[in-house]
């Protein structure tokens, strides 16, 4: 046994082809109709916010607008989604919440960054008159070599002879 669905009940469209014996060269439902009217007003809304003036080329252009939007939204609109469903889709889609990206917080600000060299350099002291005693290495005299004529020292090298 065979159960018949009502499904060709829905598919069947409300289309208005126009006066009789006179009839459109179109098919097009009753909603796309009042959808392309909607559209039409939208598009010419702009169009003056804009600045573009009321003439023959600006409602031409409005018209192959309304059409172009219309035939691209009546695709999208069925018995099992009417146009109701699309817009409340439409709405919720653009309304919806989203994950925030930007980070939120207050000013910033750099005092906590430190501008200058990387590495402070030492303190030097203040240096006094008196001269420098050199170190001494246990064995060494703990005077100064006296620097005559005769003796000639270079800073850095062993005073070692072998």
């Amino acid at each position: 046994m065979l159960v018949r669905t009502d499904d060709e009940i829905y598919r069947v469209d409300s289309v208005w082809l126009g006066p009789p014996r006179a009839t459109f060269p179109w098919r097009a439902r009753y909603v796309s109709y009042g959808l392309g009217l909607l559209v039409m007003i939208l598009i010419m809304f702009v169009q003056r916010r804009v600045g573009i003036g009321l003439d023959f080329f600006s409602v031409a252009w409005a018209l192959l607008l309304t059409v172009v939007v219309t035939r691209f939204i009546g695709q999208r609109i069925d018995y099992e989604r009417p146009l109701g469903q699309v817009v409340g889709l439409f709405r919720h889609e653009v309304a919806g919440p989203r994950r925030r990206t930007a980070g939120t917080g207050g000013v910033v600000r750099s005092s906590h960054v430190r501008i200058g060299p990387a590495v402070r350099p030492r303190r030097q002291k203040a240096r006094r008159e008196q001269p420098r005693r050199p170190r001494t290495a246990p064995g060494w005299p703990a005077s100064p070599p006296e620097r005559s004529g005769g003796t000639h020292t270079q800073k850095g090298r062993s005073r070692v002879t072998r």
